[in-house]
Parts: C-alpha cells; structure tokens; sequence
C-alpha cells in the first residue's frame, strides 16, 4: 500500500491542531500527519507533541523563523519525501479542507497524478465568507487562469493529493512564492509536466477558530507571481 502523508503547515492554530490531527488519523488506518510548525508563540508544537508521543504516526517540523506558507510547504514536501512518502496530501489545519473528502481523493490518485479540490468547478462551493472575499477569490483564480493558462478551475486552493514521484519533478524546492501563490507556481509547474490532473468539488467552509492568515501583501503577490511564471517560463528561467 502507498504511504500516505498529509502536509499541514501551522501558525498559531494549536485549538485546531489537537482537533484536527486525530480526526485524520481516524479517516485513514494508513495516513501518517506531519505538522510544519513556524515556532507558534500559543504553543501548537508543544501540543502536536503530545500527539505523537501516543502514535509514531504524528510528525512535527518545527522552524525557527515564520517565512509564510510557501517556504513551509516546500521544507513539508522535502521532509515527507525523506520519511517514504508516496502520496502528500496538502490541508489546512482550519477544517475548512474535509477530512470526510481524502478517501475520495486516495481513490482518484489511483488513476492520475494529482488531485485538486475545487471551490469553483460546480459553481461557488465556499461556505461563511462574506462577499467581497468570495469575490476576491473567484476573479483572482479567474485572473490567474487568463495570464498563466492554467487549464484549472481553483488555482489557488491548497487542497490536493500528490503523487511523490511527480512532486520530485516539479522542482519545488525552487518556488519562490510566500504565500497563498505558491498554489499557482506548484500548479503551473504541474501543466508544464504534463501531469494527470483530475480536480474534485468539496465545499470550503471558513474558519470558526483562530484568525486568516490572508494579508494584502499575499494577495499582491498573486497578481504578480502569474506574469513572472509566464515570463521566466518563456526565457528559460523557470
């Protein structure tokens, strides 16, 4: 059987963590979960800790500087590669990604490369977000797909499963993105491949503990980062 891991960066979120983790572990006999931890000041290693002194199928990585979710999720997908992964799984710690939805996705996997859980591919599947974020999102993915041509309807979700031998192609140690568009350099980099891409709807609900880590600046780093892929794809320099 593959070995399965899910990637969950963290930042202040230890209310979810000691949730979230064993609700995973439940879903699936086989997953292990591994907590990219940025030195939270409300003590989120300390508590996934504790998680894995009751399962060795809990891992933490514990950083010592907060660089965003980017740098996270690269030093996440270098660390499951290192202990055997065959599947990485990418999902917040928020519950706003369904738990209820990975045995779907380990299914899908069977028959592509990556999966993506998609907002967008039936409709507008976000639940509890005001409308101007809808908006937002809705026209920035809308945004990104016109420069880049990405042909995907949620560019900048971070809900996916990953075949390990394709993460390794992609070169995503290289990703320059901080924040949320490292969704659409990793994407980008899948299409440039030519990897088997099947995208699966799931409603998105919003938060109901802790605070959104989305800033403007992460948002102004989306418009930019789908010209430069663009760009530096065409000279070679991707």
């Amino acid at each position: 059987m593959p070995k399965k891991f899910v990637v969950i960066p963290t930042y202040n979120e230890r209310a979810n963590i000691t949730n979230i983790v064993p609700q995973i572990l439940a879903a699936d006999a086989e997953i292990e979960v591994l907590v990219v931890d940025d030195s939270s000041p409300d003590g989120t290693a300390d508590a996934v800790t504790q998680l894995s002194h009751t399962t060795p199928r809990v891992h933490l990585l514990l950083r010592n500087v907060r660089q965003g979710i980017g740098p996270a999720y690269v030093a996440g997908f270098q660390r499951a590669l290192e202990l055997g992964a065959d599947l990485v799984v990418q999902m917040d710690a928020d519950f706003s990604h369904p738990i209820s939805s990975l045995p779907a996705f380990f299914r899908e996997i069977e028959n592509c490369d990556v999966v993506l859980g998609s907002r967008y591919i039936n409709g507008i599947t976000v639940v509890n977000w005001p409308i101007e974020r809808i908006l937002i999102s809705y026209f920035g993915n809308w945004y990104a797909r016109h420069v880049t041509g990405l042909p995907i309807s949620d560019t900048t979700g971070g809900f996916r499963c990953i075949r390990a031998d394709l993460l390794e192609r992609t070169g995503f140690e290289r990703i320059r993105s901080t924040g949320y568009a490292f969704q659409i350099e990793l994407n980008y980099r899948f299409v440039r491949l030519g990897a088997r891409i099947k995208e699966v709807p799931f409603f998105f609900v919003d938060r109901t503990r802790g605070e959104s880590k989305l800033s403007l600046r992460i948002a102004v780093e989306a418009l930019w980062i789908a010209w430069w892929l663009r760009i530096a794809d065409a000279i070679g320099r991707l």
